[in-house]
């Protein structure tokens, strides 16, 4: 009997973990734990230019939006002329980009631990709406680059990246063929194109009017239900499982 006793005791602790899982909360209205992210999201009156549309509810400051048009900013010291001068349509994205990845409140569903020495948290495979993307690549394939991941791999020893040696310079379309080469390669797979489009409701935009709300709220909702529930799917066969053993275990 004491094996059975201690079987029951093991079973209770277990069933008690699996019944008082609660609902992941923190995947809406988060702010990741990145190197420039507030702790919290909140309202910021005077985000810049392309950084406003987040003004309502930021993950960013005022400086970092402002810093995030810059070349060469505090941010990151990225240059994103490093094979000579990126088009300004370009550019645009690329801004865009920051402002979406510093000041949105809406990725907690696809936010990742990491072990980084710049942060503990990132993001992986955030569904991009195809629309963002395709215009993306588009406005960027005449301008110039050398890499296909700009996460690594870049000569830091001027104080900014530059071309790794033995590495040439190519227009975008080289090394980003198609859309979802660039989209879903440049940042280590930090987006995944998404086969939605804007309005769906199933993918998250870069470009939005604030007039009309953030579309990117419904989106996190909807990711953030779905993990939810598939977690609460997963859970009911080790559930059943353990009120037969407990049933078992009484007779």
């Amino acid at each position: 009997m004491a094996w059975k006793t201690t079987w029951l005791l093991f079973l209770v602790v277990g069933a008690a973990a699996v019944w008082t899982a609660r609902p992941r909360t923190e995947l809406l209205n988060v702010c990741m734990n990145a190197k420039h992210h507030k702790e919290k999201p909140g309202p910021e009156d005077k985000l810049h230019e392309q950084c406003s549309p987040w003004k309502k509810n930021a993950c960013c400051s005022v400086n970092t939006s402002r810093e995030a048009h810059k070349d060469i900013s505090y941010l990151y010291r990225f240059n994103w002329d490093h094979c000579g001068k990126m088009e300004p349509a370009c550019k645009r994205h690329f801004i865009q980009d920051t402002c979406l990845y510093e000041c949105s409140p809406n990725l907690g569903p696809w936010i990742q631990e990491v072990n980084q020495s710049w942060r503990k948290e990132r993001v992986l495979n955030v569904p991009l709406c195809k629309e963002d993307c395709q215009i993306w690549w588009e406005d960027c394939r005449t301008s110039y680059t050398c890499k296909t991941n700009w996460h690594k791999g870049w000569n830091w020893t001027s104080g900014y990246n530059q071309c790794p040696v033995r590495t040439a310079c190519h227009r975008f379309d080289f090394y980003f063929p198609t859309p979802a080469a660039l989209c879903n390669e440049i940042w280590s797979h930090s987006f995944k194109v998404s086969n939605y489009g804007r309005g769906s409701g199933r993918c998250i935009q870069m470009w939005f009017d604030p007039a009309q709300g953030n579309p990117n709220e419904e989106v996190a909702r909807f990711y953030a239900e779905t993990m939810s529930g598939a977690g609460l799917r997963e859970a009911w066969p080790l559930r059943f499982g353990l009120v037969l053993m407990l049933l078992w275990l009484l007779n």
